[in-house]
């Protein structure tokens, strides 16, 4: 049997980790993996997928790496530049799942290398979407959305007429936060914002699973993803997360998609196709189906929320605006810089204010101008934020 050639960018995070875990190494053969800093996991994945090229971005960890690199046939890289060496051809499957800015232009150089990419980066499908995508086209890469939401409805919408969809809803949780008082907010500690109810998350992605704004994240890439207007995707809180998405056609029929709160089910069917052997994964839980809970979101308790009437209907550089903005934001609130309730009252402060709006009528047309917008603002902002000038 002729092993699939894959790669993993952002091995070491939580996607990446999951998608290691299910990996046959009688089946794949993993061309590289790469982290940005955490080289000492990078080495016993390696070890036991057998992988000889590893990529370590951070500077610092990448001279550490070299240090401490004990497999004389292990090749350890800074960036992707040597990709042309080893891949003369393409690659089978690319998983990019790299978090922030840092993972966009990666997953941009990558594209050509690989006959499908599945993309958990969200910066690249909500900042740089028609880049992407152009890329894509122009090197005839399938692509496959990784997050449990989109790739639900990717799964049962991918062959099927956008005129024939009638409403797509996006469940959310409603987060650690979801039966508290609005009004207590300001006073909630970190610790409680950190604990999701219903997944295993990173710091950053938990805070934005409590403020909402994740949410927001997904309406956006849901809107690029599936060619949808915005007023044809809605946010419903299941505060079970068994439900993952829901589809309402045209036709009268509706569809429910819904798993275990466990990312391995949408990372596995993004790589195994047509497969005979499957992970014990768990039966249809009637328990919990018997006590669903569907809610609307409560703009008092969510008001990030708001920003989704502000968004321009074509892609712009208002979306980088929107990320980088919450980026400087909750990274000041991880510091212990601000309060919780302050991030919501920040955030739609910022965006409001003309410097920001006029990115609406400003169209992206290559990657750098997404990362170096990114960084100005991440820079003003969190120097605004010091100097408590707003």
């Amino acid at each position: 049997m002729i092993k699939k050639k894959i790669a993993i960018l952002g091995s070491t995070g939580s996607i990446g980790t999951s998608l290691t875990e299910l990996i046959n190494i009688n089946e794949f053969e993993i061309i590289f993996l790469s982290t940005n800093k955490n080289y000492q996991k990078l080495f016993k994945q390696a070890k036991k997928l057998k992988v000889k090229n590893l990529i370590v971005f951070d500077d610092q960890s990448y001279k550490k790496a070299l240090l401490h690199n004990k497999n004389k046939k292990t090749k350890i890289y800074n960036n992707l530049n040597f990709i042309d060496k080893i891949v003369p051809k393409k690659l089978d499957y690319v998983m990019s799942s790299i978090s922030g800015i840092d993972g966009l232009k990666s997953t941009f150089s990558i594209i050509k290398h690989t006959k499908k990419i599945a993309i958990a980066n969200k910066e690249s499908l909500i900042c740089a979407w028609p880049i992407i995508k152009k890329e894509l086209k122009k090197f005839n890469t399938e692509f496959v959305p990784v997050d449990s939401e989109h790739f639900s409805i990717w799964t049962e919408i991918k062959n099927i007429k956008n005129d024939k969809i009638k409403k797509i809803y996006l469940t959310a949780s409603g987060g650690p936060l979801l039966k508290y008082d609005p009004k207590s907010l300001k006073k909630v500690k970190m610790k409680t914002v950190l604990k999701h109810p219903t997944w295993k998350m990173g710091k950053k992605i938990s805070v934005d699973s409590a403020t909402m704004m994740n949410k927001c994240y997904e309406v956006m890439e849901a809107k690029n993803i599936f060619n949808l207007d915005y007023d044809k995707i809605s946010i419903i809180i299941e505060p079970t997360s068994y439900i993952h998405a829901i589809i309402l056609y045209n036709n009268g029929f509706s569809k429910a998609i819904l798993h275990d709160t466990t990312m391995k089910i949408p990372i596995f069917n993004t790589i195994y196709t047509n497969n005979e052997i499957y992970p014990k994964f768990n039966d249809l839980n009637f328990t919990r189906l018997n006590n669903l809970n569907f809610q609307n979101v409560e703009m008092k308790m969510y008001p990030l929320i708001s920003l989704l009437k502000k968004l321009p209907k074509k892609h712009s550089m208002f979306e980088t605006v929107i990320v980088s903005i919450n980026d400087a934001i909750v990274n000041k609130y991880l510091e212990g810089k601000i309060n919780f309730s302050s991030i919501s009252k920040l955030f739609l402060k910022l965006i409001n204010l003309i410097e920001f709006k006029v990115y609406k009528k400003i169209y992206p047309t290559k990657i750098e101008q997404i990362i170096k917008l990114n960084n100005k603002i991440n820079y003003s902002v969190s120097k605004l934020i010091n100097e408590r000038n707003i």
